[in-house]
This record gives structure tokens, C-alpha cells and sequence, in this order.
């Protein structure tokens, strides 16, 4: 995939997740109907929305149409991902729970994969109107506002390299570059982030242990893929996570910790998280800014 394919597949992720978010705030500003998948988790119509938008555009605007694996759309099957270079993973709305609640913490998130590992994600907050994305060789940004996203028209322009390589530029000027805080390692305290909705005895195990090695230790929350987004900008030193997620739940947030020069270990192999694997459960990981915390854990 050369630079210009990169780059417009993550414009068009930035697009197609703005566009799907702004659907999703249509329902989330008023009543909707809560069903259930057969997992178990909510679905709402919010959700299906989503993934149509996402699935149009990223079939239809990128030069080379490639597979897309949502959470609400059909399997791809083992036999065709594995021989596949590249492939989407799109989880349309992340953090169904806090979306029920009304919290503001839910996510749509996009990544691109190679092989097995996300080489691009794009996290897009509606109720916060903001980016978080990430693409290999690039780094990672944060991005406040989507005037430049909202008004992108790339139907006519997608094959114009200079068109698409400027509206890069112009929406990288306007972003921050991660991480803007300093992770942990020089000092005596850790901050470590987890999920509002899914604390697990054996997180509870591990902050006991942190304690035995740090001074001060100090805990936040949050919902869906902004723990990852946090540990990117620094505001989190370490996302510890022993419980069950999807690969589609991490891969947009992996590809955005690692690009801003941190790590995800899957704690199960004590190395790098992989994708594209033909059970789609992750196993348990911990992602870091420091890979010496990670590795050292």
C-alpha cells in the first residue's frame, strides 16, 4: 500500500466516522429502543446506523475496496482474512452501555489491519466532537472540532494526490501530536485508567500490586475506547484489562497507543497484542505509553 493509499484510507476513516457519529447522536438526543444481540450486549438502532454508513463509505471512497469486519455485519471467514493483506475491523458503536447511560463515553471506531496488526485507527468521540487517530509512520493526533472532517468532499477528489495529500495537511495542522504528557518511570506515582462498566477481581489484584511498587497510585475511569485514548495523550500511564473483549473492541486503540510510541502486550503470550486471529477474543492485555512497565509487570 503506497503513502496516498494510506493517507486517503484515513481520511475516509475520519469522514466515515464523523458521518456515523453524527447519526448516532440523532438517536442518542432522543428515546430509542434498547434490544439485545444474542451475546447478550445492547444494540440499539444507533448501532445499526453506524455500521451502514461506515460500510459505505469504506467500500466506496477508498481506491481499492477491501473487506470490512464490523461487529454488526456479516463474518468474514477465517479462510478468506487470513489470506488477506489488508482488511477493516470497524466496531460501529463502542460502549453501548455508557451510550444507555448517557454518559458521552461511547466511540466509533475504525482500523485498518495488515496482516496481523492495526496500521491506522481512528477513534471519533461524537459528544465531544473529537478525533483521536493514528496511521504507521505518521504518529498519533488528537483532533478538537471536525470542521475540516464535516467538510471533506472526496467522491470527485480521491484519485487527486495533491488534493488528498493538502486536506491531510490541513487537518494535521489543526491537531495535536501525541502523547503531551510524560508517561510514568520518572516518577514516583502511576495513573492507571479502567473501564467504568467492567472492574474484574483480577484488576483490583493488579492495582494491589502496583501499589507494592509505587509511591502513589491514582485511578480513573472511563467507557469504551477512550481508556486507550487517554494512555496515548498521557493522561493515563497504564490500561490493564482482564476481562473479555473483541478484537474490534482494541484494534483502532492499539494502532493509537503504539504510534504515539506505546505498547499493548496480550498477557496470555507476553507479546505484542495480534489480530487476525480465527477466534476473534482477545485474550487479556495491558497497554502502556512505557513499554518497561509493560513488560515488567
Amino acid at each position: 500500500m503506497n503513502i496516498h493509499e494510506y493517507t486517503i484510507n484515513l481520511i475516509v476513516s475520519l469522514l466515515a466516522t464523523k458521518v456515523a457519529g453524527d447519526a448516532i447522536l440523532e438517536v442518542y438526543d432522543r428515546d430509542f429502543g434498547i434490544e439485545h444481540k444474542d451475546d447478550g450486549s445492547p444494540l440499539t438502532l444507533a448501532d445499526r446506523c453506524s455500521h451502514e454508513i461506515i460500510f459505505d463509505h469504506l467500500t466506496s471512497l477508498p481506491p481499492e475496496q477491501l473487506p470490512v469486519l464490523s461487529e454488526e455485519g456479516k463474518d468474514i471467514p477465517y479462510e478468506e482474512r487470513r489470506t488477506r493483506d489488508y482488511y477493516w475491523l470497524v466496531d460501529p458503536l463502542d460502549g453501548t452501555k455508557e451510550f444507555i447511560k448517557r454518559n458521552g463515553e461511547f466511540t466509533v471506531n475504525i482500523a485498518l489491519i495488515h496482516k496481523d496488526r492495526p496500521v491506522l485507527g481512528v477513534i471519533y468521540i461524537p459528544v465531544k466532537d473529537t478525533f483521536y487517530f493514528a496511521a504507521e509512520g505518521l504518529g498519533t493526533y488528537k483532533l478538537e472540532g471536525s470542521e475540516k472532517v464535516g467538510n471533506l468532499e472526496l467522491r470527485e477528489e480521491k484519485n487527486n494526490e495533491k488534493v488528498i495529500k493538502d486536506l491531510l495537511s490541513d487537518i494535521l495542522r489543526d491537531s495535536t501530536r501525541l502523547p503531551v504528557m510524560p508517561s510514568a518511570g520518572h516518577r514516583s506515582g502511576i495513573t492507571i485508567i479502567g473501564s467504568r462498566s467492567h472492574v474484574t477481581k483480577e484488576f483490583e489484584e493488579f492495582v494491589d500490586k502496583m501499589r507494592k511498587k509505587y509511591a502513589e497510585i491514582e485511578f480513573i475511569s472511563a467507557g469504551s475506547s477512550l481508556k486507550f485514548c487517554l494512555v496515548a495523550e498521557g493522561k493515563a500511564d497504564i490500561y490493564p484489562r482482564f476481562g473479555p473483549t473483541m478484537e474490534w473492541d482494541t484494534a483502532a486503540g492499539q494502532a493509537i497507543v503504539e504510534q504515539a510510541g506505546g505498547a499493548v502486550l496480550d498477557v496470555e503470550t507476553r507479546k505484542r497484542m495480534s489480530y487476525n486471529k480465527e477466534n476473534l477474543l482477545n485474550h487479556w492485555f495491558i497497554a502502556s505509553l512505557n513499554s518497561s512497565i509493560v513488560y515488567d509487570i
